[in-house]
């Protein structure tokens, strides 16, 4: 196979397929892809077909957490940049509505995201992408390690968007992949202390090792947190987290579960708490990349798994058969993770 790529037929049907190579258009390059992450939405789309009003009609390769090498480039991208090692941006926005112009890109309404229906993703030998969203890796880092920007990505903007800074003390409610990249993120971004709950033990071990204040997620904990960063999705832990929160705390809404849950209004009108959403990010990429590279956020204690391409539907699975698991990492047949 010249393009061996992961495809979504349906639920829980994955067929590794040999798909034509991408012709670079103006202004984008191709990219040896050389590790991709598998995300919650991955897994979503392979269990249901669909995420709301995103729904899996027709064949969909699959993934969005990327890196790899550039190996050709269209017109008006350097031809110097052959070679480069990447880490891909998945969503490329039109960059002319009104969130574009107003650097919220991440909101833009015809934002074209790879493994989002219709849009092919990067589980994949080769893919395309505008070059302004193929980001450079910086030397020393695995491909792995730049894989896992995209979720870092979501860490730095929920911290954005919640201002942490030095002196706040944050609450991460969730020990997945995005609440211990949050986590690492906002001790990165000052935080004095980090504190991560969840309901297993062995998320719990790996918070902790990492350097973080873990608890259980039923633990009653002070209302003493300035931030809290909800990363599970679950309606029991933002009701506790948003509790733990001081006067005047804030609150990001991650992680994605619950469609609806009840909100203790005394509570958050008495704090006067400040509540807010985050949909994907915009201008992370650098930042995450740069995290990566000194060492502030790690990524060798996330990556607990490592899956061939032919074994793409494996690595979807990997929750329902090993409970002692983060995330998963994809790499095409034959090609190291290593970066150089």
């Amino acid at each position: 196979m010249q393009n061996p790529s992961a495809v979504l037929h349906g639920i829980r049907t994955v067929a590794i397929e040999d798909r034509p190579l991408p012709v670079p258009e103006a202004h984008e390059l191709v990219v040896s892809v050389r590790a991709t992450g598998i995300c919650g939405s991955d897994i979503h789309y392979y269990e249901h077909g669909r995420i709301g009003d995103y729904i899996v009609d027709a064949p969909m390769v699959i993934g969005h957490e990327s890196a790899g090498v550039v190996t050709a480039v269209g017109a008006g991208v350097d031809p110097a940049r052959i070679g480069q090692a990447v880490a891909l941006e998945p969503g490329v926005p039109c960059r002319r509505c009104a969130q574009c112009r107003h650097g919220r890109y991440n909101l833009c309404p015809d934002v074209v995201f790879f493994a989002t229906p219709p849009v092919h993703g990067s589980i994949a030998g080769f893919v395309a992408i505008d070059a302004d969203f193929a980001h450079p890796v910086p030397d020393g880092l695995s491909f792995e390690e730049a894989a896992m920007a995209e979720p870092v990505s979501v860490g730095v903007w929920a911290a954005r968007k919640a201002a942490v800074s030095v002196g706040d003390r944050v609450l991460v409610t969730g020990a997945g992949p995005i609440g211990l990249f949050a986590a690492q993120v906002a001790r990165a971004f000052g935080a004095s202390s980090v504190t991560v709950t969840d309901p297993s033990a062995y998320r719990l071990s790996v918070a902790r090792g990492l350097g973080f204040e873990a608890a259980e997620a039923d633990a009653a904990l002070d209302p003493v947190h300035t931030v809290l960063l909800e990363c599970s999705g679950a309606a029991a832990a933002l009701d506790a987290g948003l509790a733990s929160l001081a006067p005047a705390g804030r609150a990001v809404l991650v992680g994605m579960g619950s469609d609806a849950v009840p909100l203790n209004v005394p509570l958050v009108q008495g704090r006067e708490l400040s509540i807010t959403g985050v949909f994907r990010y915009a201008n992370t990429y650098p930042e995450a990349l740069a995290l990566l590279a000194d060492g502030s956020v790690r990524a060798s204690e996330v990556i607990t798994h490592r899956f061939g391409i032919e074994d793409t539907e494996q690595a979807l699975t990997l929750g329902r058969r090993e409970r002692e698991s983060l995330k998963a990492v994809v790499v095409p047949s034959g090609r190291s993770g290593a970066n150089r």
